[in-house]
């Protein structure tokens, strides 16, 4: 899944931590030509006030007031039928005043990256990354590849919910962003939840978004949620500074290129008193013998899975605050707060 997005590990040998997520992929050919798109001068603003007014305010105004541009945070015109769904957002068109670029939908979902609509230019990512992008892992990845985690200590998808939804108590009303969503097995709990005035499935891979879409054409009472399906990278969120009221990230720290810039990212959009939760495999833990630590350093080499005290200490050090977390055997759950 995302970052740019997220991705994962390699085999299926080293079951305690090798099932990783997120990716990218290739473009496609967008629903909308940015050359026929006519955009209202009228410009939905975003001020400061967003990030601490309460959550119940925000509700009605939320579909002018989500999506900046990547490249300068300014936030887009948009254009197109009202709504925070699937079916609005995919006719709708979006511009950067500032920057001059607008951003359109591809297979249903809404491609936020900085390079979308290149024609020339091609930017491949590290190899975690690009493993995301294949349709084939985008098919397996709730098929038999995430089940695997289970041998790693996680609790499995539904408990996983349970306990982010606790974590996420103070944010119930607000935007929840779900970076590195990969197929949306999260962004579709959290959407049909009802919990939340808006949901983001983000992800860097295109293959990962489809087979979302797919998914979510299963269950059409998910399609009138307010959900969204977004092509971003977790380094460059489309969002403004303290705009997000939730973030979430399942089993994806490890995947990212750089941990520390996507954790910063996620701060500066989180608004103040929003949550960040995360999932993720430890590199190992206090009670790993130190046999077992020396073989893992080698085996995980390429991807970041980090310790207890280094997730802590990413987090801190980006601006975040009240930091805690729950471990059994290589999983964890951490979360933490924007002050």
């Amino acid at each position: 899944m995302a970052t740019t997005s997220s991705s994962c590990c390699s085999s299926f040998v080293y079951q305690s931590s090798l099932f990783p997520k997120h990716p990218r992929l290739s473009p496609n050919t967008s629903f909308f030509s940015p050359r026929r798109l006519r955009f209202s001068p009228t410009v939905v603003r975003v001020t400061s006030a967003i990030a601490v007014e309460p959550v119940s305010t925000r509700i009605s105004s939320l579909e002018g007031q989500v999506f900046a541009c990547p490249v300068c945070y300014q936030p887009l015109i948009r254009k197109g039928p009202p709504g925070f769904n699937l079916r609005a957002i995919y006719r709708s068109g979006f511009k950067c005043q500032n920057c001059d670029k607008s951003y359109s939908s591809k297979d249903n979902y809404l491609d936020l990256t900085v390079i979308a609509g290149l024609k020339d230019y091609v930017e491949l990512k590290p190899a975690r990354t690009e493993l995301f992008r294949s349709p084939l892992v985008s098919f397996l990845y709730e098929r038999g590849w995430r089940q695997n985690f289970n041998r790693s200590g996680f609790p499995g998808p539904d408990e996983e919910f349970k306990m982010a939804q606790e974590y996420f108590k103070s944010a119930q009303g607000g935007l929840l962003v779900d970076v590195s969503c990969g197929s949306g097995l999260f962004s579709r709990k959290f959407a049909k939840s009802g919990t939340y005035s808006g949901v983001v499935a983000l992800d860097f891979s295109e293959n990962m978004l489809r087979q979302c879409y797919d998914f979510i054409k299963q269950d059409e009472t998910i399609l009138t949620t307010n959900l969204a399906l977004v092509r971003a990278d977790v380094s460059r969120l489309p969002f403004s500074s303290g705009s997000v009221d939730a973030v979430h990230a399942g089993a994806a720290l490890h995947c990212w290129p750089s941990p520390s810039n996507a954790v910063a990212e996620i701060s500066r959009t989180l608004r103040s008193g929003g949550v960040f939760v995360g999932t993720t495999f430890l590199r190992y833990t206090s009670s790993t013998p130190w046999i077992q630590r020396t073989l893992r350093e080698r085996i995980v080499q390429g991807y970041s899975y980090l310790t207890e005290e280094e997730i802590e200490d990413l987090c801190t050090s980006c601006g975040l605050s009240n930091y805690t977390s729950k471990v059994e055997q290589s999983f964890i759950m951490f979360t933490a707060q924007k002050p």
